[in-house]
């Protein structure tokens, strides 16, 4: 007798990575590269970010989760002075399928938001000890 299988959930289909965000992420894997116990690994057109065995982020090298300037960093929990400041960063958001696994996405508007990027990256290699 066959089991009975469960249909396979559709995929989200992923945007391409602009190449101002192809760039900036390079950039900011670069910094990343330097923190203790950061190791990167490609996933899905993205490289991922671990610290140990723990991922805390994934910047786009040819594709991205939501649009071509986004990249996802994972804090779980979330503290609630990090919770008010994303709730207070219109370019910090999480669709209810990112809260499900835990991320959190980082629009990128334009090379000044590359400090701030980095800071919520740094927030989440924290996290992830």
């Amino acid at each position: 007798m066959r089991k009975k299988t469960k249909p396979k959930a559709k995929r989200r289909k992923m945007a391409y990575a602009t190449e101002e965000m192809k760039e900036w992420s390079a950039m900011l894997g670069q910094e990343i590269e330097k923190w203790p116990k950061a190791a990167a690994k490609p996933m899905f057109g993205m490289r991922c970010y671990y610290r140990g065995k723990n991922v805390f982020g994934a910047l786009p090298v040819t594709r991205c989760i939501n649009n071509g300037n986004s990249f996802m960093f994972k804090i779980h929990p979330m503290a609630p002075a990090l919770l008010k400041k994303a709730d207070s960063d219109a370019r910090v958001s999480s669709s209810e399928a990112l809260k499900t696994m835990k991320w959190t996405l980082f629009e990128m508007n334009s090379a000044s938001d590359l400090n701030d990027a980095l800071w919520w990256l740094q927030q989440a290699y924290e996290k992830a000890k």
